[in-house]
This record gives structure tokens, C-alpha cells and sequence, in this order.
């Protein structure tokens, strides 16, 4: 069977084991970056699955009830399986201060019946002597409708996931955390692995999350900081027919997987959903029966091995399954379970360290969904070197009525494909050249070292970070775009691979001038993010958000391009070094002017049909609008600063194909002024 996903993405990592390290009080590193910030009262930790954020939360949690008058602590989860997180924990044995114990009564999570139903408990709860208690968002939610936003003072309201709250004014965990900040007697620690909505929605406003003081551990530094797993390929996989037929293409029976079937409203479904399990495992060989103890399929392939297959599908399975997963003794037992299939289980705080392939079959709605699908197969394990992520698409067939929703879908898994290399990729720095520059403290600038005449890369192997200078780059002015420059270039990358006309211009439409999509598209991506800061500000995080993501892509595009197929882990910064090298200078309008599509493309191209590639094509040209007034505009501003530098007006008939678009953005303005005149 030829293996046949293409990887849009590899990300190759030096497995130094810094980030598995313990200091005296048992803390790893991202714990110790967290526990720094114990004593502020709104603390959120951005961290990916498996950093462990859960015992972060321990640590601080313990701190505030033994050291900062807190009273409570109540710890909040999405779900009910994620309760498990938070059992028992002997800290002391590892050199900290206090045990983290929950009476058992006090993990919700644990206790029978519907959440609605468990909110006396918490009442108990804030009436006990006790102070740890574990529910899920929904048991609080309708416990602080129940009791008001007061019952709750003097606590600590620790969210876990936290990206499951929105600013929009119909969540109501977002409004009562917002009235919660406003009364100003809590103490709230938020942990996400993913700081963004699947749905573009913000998490929190502007204001609110001006109160949180930030903590950051990289992608980058959970992994670069791993004992084994060197290597993690991301990419997908365009079929025809029906998936289950096609599915051995990209499965492979000897690769510990996880495979998300498709949700019954998508196109890649066939609405009976335990067909396709059973089809599956028909592929894989002949069943041989069931295990008694843990309820997991057998199944016999063609060359004599026996997969163990647990069915998280089946309602009637579920229950025998689930428990048969979580049996603590097997919990470091490879050969426990050989491949998982679910559909909307084994997603967020699901352990299982041993999985090597995260196998998702049609295109999930939510970014966030994939990158927590993702995390599933980012654990470290022994003997565990690459692991992979593999979306399975339905390829746009000319001949189906839903050929919108199908482009819809491929466009989809390509703006998740671009996210995650940029949650993977190390945490840029970026400077303006200036002749006062010189090395920092902490970086490597390569065998020459630092060199005062060049654009320079530096690289901080301890932090993960990357320093590069760039000709012409903005600065941010305010704290707050300072902070989005360090910290939140991802949010702002995430909405732009979102904005659909972005990503069809840029992929599929040859007239498109880059800089329409580096400059205008980011532009007003920016300018509607952040309303609340000046066009300074806007036009620096504008700056710096196109670069972060262009850097990467060019790198990428330079490693993939080499013949010699060099894949170690400074493969992405030897790509970036050798991009910043072959230009006469690393300049921020070389960088406007560069597609951030393209590789996406060539990519696209690769694991594409040229019949279906020709028909999307054709479908989004077809959709081909005319400028707007606001565009035209922007492009009429952007024509005053190349007068300023240039001192000419830009021209209709320029050979520059930029110069050319910001010409006919004047010319329609003045077209209107003349009809109106007219008028």
C-alpha cells in the first residue's frame, strides 16, 4: 500500500529535554514561568496540550488559599472527562510545599446526574470548610445564575480551556466572567491551548483582557524541549469516492492512530456512522472478536498481527470502552490499544502519549478543534520519533451541487494547515535595522556572528525565540500593540487565513497583486481587531503579523525545494537565514510583496486533481468582484505614501503591477467625485 499524504508542514525539533526537566519544587518549566506569576489576579496561560497546565494550576491554585486570603478554589472544565486532571496529587513528594487533594465528593465531574442538577452541591460547597472544588463550566454557569456574581468573592475561579468563552453577548460564561472582573473580588487563572476561536469570535473584549497578565510557552518549546518525538508532519489529503475505501491510503495499521470520523452534517459523512467504523475495520483485516475486559475490537490484518481497535462510535460500546482506555495500570502500556476511532470524543484533554497519527476525516468547523485534535499526537513517549496529523478531504467533483461548499471545506484545511505551522514555529522577534543595533545577550547569529552591515538572525535555543532584522519595519508605540507584537501575532495571522476573500484571491486568482492581500486585506483584518488603537500602531502589527507569516512560508518553500532534502531541526531557521541572505536586503516592503498563498498552492497542486484544481479555479474567478469604495481608499492612502518616498503619484500605466492597483484606486475615487458632481 503506498502511503499517499502529501505533509504541507515538517517541523523537525532538536529534542534537548529541557522542557521534562524538574527544578526543587517539582516544577517544569512552563509550571515555573506560571508559578512566577502566581500573585496576579487575572493570569492567563497560553501553553499547548501536554505542557502540563493542569498542574500549573495547582501550584498557584495552592499558593493563593495558603498565601493570598483566597478561600476557594473552584476549577472549572468542559467536560466531564476532564475532571480527571485534577484528581489527587502527592506535590510535596516532589519538593513542593502542599499535596493538592479534592474530597471526593467535591469532584463534580465524578458525582452522577446533569450538570443543572449538581448546583446545590456547589452551594454545599461555598458552605463547607473545604476549599477545593472541581465541575464543569456548565454546573457554574448555572450556579452563579443561581446565587449571583457575590457568592463567589474571595475566590479563585480557575478556567480551564478557556477558549470556550467568547465576548459575543450570547455567551453566558463570557458574560458572567465579565461581571466577575467588573465586581473585582475574584481571583480568575485561565489556561488555553489555543488563545482563538474556531469561529473568529474574540474571547474576551478589549478591555477585559487588558485586566489578565499574560504567561506564553510556545509549540516550539514544548517540543524542541522532548525527550523522543524529533518530528511532526501536518498536511492533508484530497480523495474521491467514498472515504472508507481510501482510507488505507493514508492509514497505516502499524502506526498507533486516532481517527476522527467525519460529523454526520458533512460532506465526507454517509450518515451511518456505524457503517463506517465497520467499514473500517474491514479494511483493516478480519474481525476476530472482542476483548471481554476492556469491550476493544480485534481485528487480524493481512500479515498476521492483531490490532486491538476501541470504537468510541458505538453508544452501546461507549461506556466499556472509555473505562477500558483510562485502566490506570495500562496507562504506560504501548501495546494497550493499536488505533482509536471517534467522532466527537478523544479530542481535548484526551491522554493517550502513545499515539503517533491523528487521522481526521472531512474538514472541522473550528481551527481550534484541529489544533486540539492535533495535540492528541503530540505527547512524548519512548521510541515515539515522528508523529503526524493527516486531514482527509472530499475532492470538489465538477459534477456535485455543492461545489461551493465543497471549495469552502478545501479552503478550510488549508487556512488550518497555515495556522499550525505558525503555532509550530518559534516565536519571532522582530527589529528594525538600525545602525545602533547590535548582538543580544542570549543569541546566536551563526559561525560569522553578528554582522553590524547585514539584515541579522539571531536565535535563543533557551527561550525558542528568533531575532530578525528588518529594513523599514514600524514599531509599535503603546504597551498594547507591544504586547500583540510579542505575544498575540497568532490571533491576528488566525483571522487573516480565516477571511475567505484572502485566501481565494490568494490562492487561486493570478491578477491578485500581493500587497492587495499583505497590505490591504491584513490591513483592514487589523484596523477591525483592534479599533481602539491608532494607525501607527495598526500599520506595526500589521507589519509584524505579515512577517511572522511570510517568514515561515518562504522557508518553508526553500526547505521543501532542497534537493538534498535537509530536514534537521534548524531546517526553518537556515530557510529563513538563506531567504534573508539571497535578498540584496530584508526589507518590510519585500516582505508586503511576497504571496502568502503560493506554497500553500504549490502544495495544493501536489495533492490536488488538476481537473478539481481547474474547477475551483474557475468557480472563485468567476466570483470576481470590483473594487469597493473603502478599498479604494485604502489604496488612495497607501498612493500618498509612495508619493511622499517617491515624489510622484502612483501611474495606470506602471509596469509594477502594485504601483498600477494603487493608481486605479485614485482613478475610482475620482470616477465618483465626477459622477456625483455630475449627479
Amino acid at each position: 500500500m503506498v502511503h499517499k499524504s502529501i505533509p504541507s508542514v515538517s517541523v523537525n525539533y532538536s529534542t534537548n529535554g529541557s522542557s521534562k526537566k524538574s527544578n526543587e519544587l517539582g516544577m517544569r518549566v512552563m509550571q515555573e514561568r506560571a508559578y512566577e506569576k502566581r500573585g496576579e489576579q487575572y493570569l492567563l496561560i497560553k501553553s499547548p496540550p501536554a505542557s502540563g497546565k493542569s498542574r500549573a494550576l495547582m501550584f498557584i491554585a495552592l499558593d493563593k488559599l495558603n498565601n493570598q486570603n483566597i478561600i476557594k478554589a473552584l476549577i472549572i472544565v468542559p467536560e466531564k472527562s476532564i475532571g480527571a486532571s485534577f484528581n489527587d496529587e502527592p506535590l510535596t513528594d516532589f519538593g513542593f510545599y502542599w499535596d493538592w487533594e479534592v474530597e471526593p465528593k467535591w469532584n463534580l465531574c465524578n458525582a452522577p446526574g446533569e450538570d443543572g442538577g449538581k448546583v446545590n452541591s456547589v452551594r454545599s460547597f461555598l458552605e463547607s470548610d473545604d476549599n477545593i472544588l472541581v465541575c464543569t463550566h456548565a454546573t457554574f454557569r448555572f450556579a452563579v445564575d443561581r446565587f449571583g456574581i457575590e457568592a463567589f468573592d474571595n475566590c479563585l475561579i480557575a478556567v480551564d480551556e478557556f477558549h470556550h468563552v467568547s465576548a459575543n453577548p450570547n455567551n453566558i460564561l463570557g458574560n458572567q466572567l465579565a461581571q466577575f472582573i467588573a465586581r473585582d473580588k475574584v481571583h480568575v487563572v485561565a489556561m488555553t491551548g489555543s488563545y482563538f476561536r474556531g469561529d473568529a469570535e474574540a474571547v474576551l473584549t478589549p478591555a477585559d483582557e487588558a485586566n489578565f497578565e499574560t504567561v506564553t510557552y510556545t509549540y516550539y518549546e514544548q517540543l524542541n524541549g522532548y525527550e523522543y518525538l524529533k518530528k511532526l508532519d501536518i498536511g492533508y489529503y484530497f480523495y474521491s469516492g467514498t472515504y472508507s475505501d481510501e482510507i488505507l491510503s493514508v492509514l497505516n495499521p502499524n502506526e498507533k492512530t486516532i481517527i476522527h470520523i467525519p460529523n454526520v452534517n458533512s460532506r465526507e459523512s454517509t450518515k451511518e456512522k456505524l457503517k463506517e467504523v465497520e467499514h473500517i475495520m474491514d479494511e483493516l483485516g478480519e474481525w476476530m472478536g472482542i476483548d471481554p475486559e476492556t469491550g476493544f475490537d480485534l481485528i487480524k490484518t493481512s500479515k498476521g498481527k492483531t490490532l486491538r481497535v476501541a470504537d468510541l462510535v458505538d453508544p452501546s460500546k461507549q461506556a466499556q470502552v472509555s473505562a477500558g482506555l483510562k485502566i490506570p495500570e495500562q496507562k504506560n502500556n504501548r501495546d494497550h490499544v493499536d488505533i482509536i476511532i471517534a467522532l466527537g470524543m478523544a479530542k481535548e484533554g484526551f491522554d493517550w502519549i502513545w499515539c503517533e497519527h491523528a487521522l481526521t476525516v472531512g474538514y472541522r468547523s473550528s481551527l481550534t478543534e484541529i489544533i486540539q485534535i492535533i495535540g492528541r499526537a503530540t505527547r512524548d513517549a519512548k521510541g515515539k520519533t515522528l508523529s503526524r496529523f493527516t486531514n482527509l478531504i472530499a475532492e470538489p467533483s465538477a459534477e456535485e451541487d455543492v461545489i461551493v461548499d465543497a471549495i469552502n471545506d478545501t479552503l478550510k484545511a488549508i487556512a488550518a494547515s497555515l495556522l499550525m505551522e505558525q503555532v509550530l514555529a518559534p516565536k519571532f522577534d522582530f527589529v528594525p535595522k538600525s545602525p545602533q543595533n547590535g548582538p543580544q545577550e542570549g543569541f546566536d547569529y551563526g559561525e560569522d556572528g553578528y554582522k553590524s552591515a547585514e539584515n541579522n538572525v539571531g536565535v535563543n535555543e533557551t527561550t525558542g525565540e528568533y531575532q530578525i532584522e528588518i529594513t523599514g519595519l514600524s514599531e509599535p508605540k503603546s504597551e498594547k500593540a507591544q504586547r500583540i507584537c510579542k505575544e498575540d501575532l497568532n490571533e491576528v495571522i488566525t483571522s487573516f487565513v480565516q477571511d475567505k476573500t484572502a485566501l481565494e484571491r490568494g490562492l487561486f486568482d493570478e491578477e491578485t497583486v500581493p500587497e492587495e492581500l499583505t497590505q490591504m486585506r491584513m490591513g483592514k483584518i487589523v484596523k477591525e481587531k483592534y479599533p481602539e488603537l491608532d494607525e501607527e500602531d495598526q500599520e506595526a502589527i500589521r507589519q509584524h503579523a505579515i512577517a511572522a507569516l511570510n517568514l515561515t512560508q518562504k522557508a518553508k518553500e526553500i526547505i521543501n525545494s532542497n534537493e538534498e532534502g535537509k530536514t534537521g531541526n534548524t531546517a526553518l531557521i537556515d530557510g529563513i537565514k538563506k531567504f534573508a541572505m539571497d535578498v540584496r536586503e530584508l526589507d518590510i516592503d519585500l516582505i508586503d510583496s511576497i504571496n502568502p498563498f503560493s506554497e500553500a498552492y504549490s502544495i495544493l497542486a501536489k495533492s490536488m486533481s488538476e481537473d478539481s484544481l481547474k474547477q475551483v479555479a474557475a468557480v472563485i474567478a468567476a466570483k470576481k468582484i470590483s473594487l469597493t469604495h473603502e478599498e479604494a481608499r485604502d489604496l488612495a492612502k497607501r498612493a500618498l505614501k509612495f508619493k511622499k518616498e517617491r515624489g510622484r503619484l502612483p501611474e495606470l500605466t506602471a509596469a509594477d503591477p502594485w504601483e498600477k492597483r494603487m493608481a486605479e484606486g485614485i482613478a475610482f475615487l475620482q470616477r465618483k467625485a465626477s459622477e456625483e458632481a455630475d449627479g
